[in-house]
């Protein structure tokens, strides 16, 4: 796959970032970082912008933290309530008329052939 060198402005510093993806998703995250360095330095009381970056990094850090662990959670939810349905399914209990030979099924697809040509 080829790199997608892209011009981006983070900070108020411009920088040529290659990657893999494409240009717009290249923009869309060094405008995030861009907005989370800005959010952190609204007052402008911190002056050195390495302090701004390493800030925004952690906030973006724990940012992905809660995600990754929210997005577990949900998973182990999902394949509990899955689970559950499962054993549901193969507990319950077949009807007692329910007859699985082979000479039941013929016999229970000519009926419904019968039944068709009665219409």
């Amino acid at each position: 796959m080829d790199k997608s060198s892209v011009k981006v402005n983070i900070y108020g510093s411009e920088y040529v970032i290659k990657g893999d993806d494409n240009a717009d998703h290249i923009r869309a995250i060094a405008d995030y970082v861009d907005q989370k360095m800005k959010e952190i330095n609204k007052s402008g009381a911190i002056k050195s912008p390495l302090k701004v970056a390493i800030l925004a990094a952690l906030n973006i850090t724990d940012e992905f933290f809660k995600t990754s662990a929210d997005q577990t959670k949900t998973i182990e939810t999902m394949e509990n309530k899955a689970q559950k349905m499962l054993d549901m399914l193969t507990q319950a209990p077949l009807p007692e008329t329910l007859d699985l030979t082979p000479e039941a099924n013929e016999q229970s697809a000519a009926e419904e052939i019968n039944l068709f040509s009665q219409k």
